[in-house]
């Protein structure tokens, strides 16, 4: 009987042991995981960035479907301009006098591909893929305008839930992620750049994944 209430009473220690461990270990697990997904989709959420804003650059608004969107990258180019002073005479009627004019001129020098630009390893085709190992999920990207101070002013927003991000770790610790609010953590249920409510085109993570603006 003695040796009976021994095993059990080391199964017991054991176990509680174990559930020692996984409370510490689980939650460091949890986050190096999340750390090196949250890193991987930043640098998509930065090629998204960067596309957006060429588009904006050449058309004035951003593109809200991903397909014309990479389209775009593939074939647009960049005007290259250079502004200098210059100056003309112009005849004053009134005080009958010719009268020096200062004037910019802006010349047309070439054209510059878009994708060779910015995407020379060609990063934008796979940018709009939620880079995590056994999910086939894209991130959600919105674009249109805003009024402000009676502007009207082009917006556009790319963002992942945490859910899909971390769609395979502990369902508590995700719950306490989801719930975040940091200066070094990423806020809300969302990895996202952008914004459709707000005028501002940079991401809510923090600084250690990468510029988080333009």
């Amino acid at each position: 009987m003695k040796i009976v209430i021994q095993l059990v009473l080391w199964v017991v220690i054991g176990f509680l042991g174990y559930l020692v461990f996984n409370s510490v270990n689980g939650p460091v697990k949890f986050n190096k995981i999340k750390q090196a997904r949250y890193a991987q989709a930043v640098e998509n959420l930065r090629d998204i960035r960067k596309a957006q804003l060429a588009y904006r650059s050449i058309t004035g608004r951003f593109e809200k479907d991903a397909e014309k969107l990479i389209t775009f990258i593939d074939t647009a180019q960049f005007t290259l301009t250079q502004r200098r002073d210059s100056s003309f005479i112009r005849y004053n009627k009134i005080l009958r006098i010719d009268e020096p004019k200062d004037t910019v001129v802006v010349d047309t020098l070439g054209y510059a591909s878009v994708k060779d630009s910015l995407f020379k390893a060609g990063s934008h085709k796979s940018m709009m893929k939620v880079p995590v190992e056994g999910i086939d999920a894209t991130f959600e990207m919105n674009a249109g305008f805003i009024n402000k101070n009676d502007l009207r002013i082009p917006v556009f927003e790319a963002k992942v839930a945490k859910d899909i991000l971390l769609h395979d770790l502990d369902k508590d610790l995700l719950a306490q992620e989801k719930e975040v609010v940091s200066v070094d953590g990423v806020n809300g249920p969302f990895l996202s750049v952008g914004s459709m409510t707000e005028v501002m085109t940079s991401g809510n993570w923090p600084r250690t994944y990468g510029a988080n603006d333009q």
